[in-house]
């Protein structure tokens, strides 16, 4: 039995072979529609699908990115993957005014953190010493806080 006998190959001069059928609405036939009254089955008419959050809401079990805005109050800038609230403060805002204002206590006085600052001022930054590895220990930590006890931005 060759290949061709079962299949019957079509001649695109010809037109379709008697008994074939097009896919899609036949001329003549309309699709039912809705009753009058009432609007057209979709998403805009409150129908929900199953299994399926309601739209404008995050799915099950879905955690937002780290830093994004939650609407907490607590923690306008989200939360870290640890889950503590990021501060608005920048660790690299206060690492550089440390760096470079350091012997007035700048970089704590930003962070909050007065009375550390009032010491830096008082002693010049433990002579530079103290507000440079002060400085570059903002910098490279992850763990330092604002006045709130929140975790530094990166």
């Amino acid at each position: 039995m060759s290949e061709q006998q079962g299949h019957e190959q079509q001649d695109p001069k010809q037109g379709p072979q008697p008994g074939y059928r097009q896919p899609g609405p036949q001329p003549g036939h309309q699709q039912p529609g809705p009753p009058p009254g009432f609007p057209p089955p979709g998403p805009e008419s409150g129908y929900q699908q199953p299994g399926y959050p309601p739209p404008g809401f995050p799915p099950p079990g879905y955690y937002p990115p780290p830093g994004t805005y939650t609407g907490d109050p607590n923690a306008p800038y989200g939360y870290d993957p640890y889950g503590r609230p990021y501060s608005d403060k920048s660790k690299v805002i206060a690492g550089i005014l440390q760096l470079t204002l350091g012997g007035f206590g700048v970089g704590r006085f930003y962070l909050g953190n007065v009375g550390m600052g009032l010491a830096q001022l008082f002693t010049c930054g433990g002579l530079g010493v103290w507000s440079l590895i002060d400085g570059i220990l903002l910098l490279t930590g992850n763990d330092h806080t604002d006045e709130h006890g929140r975790i530094l931005r990166s």
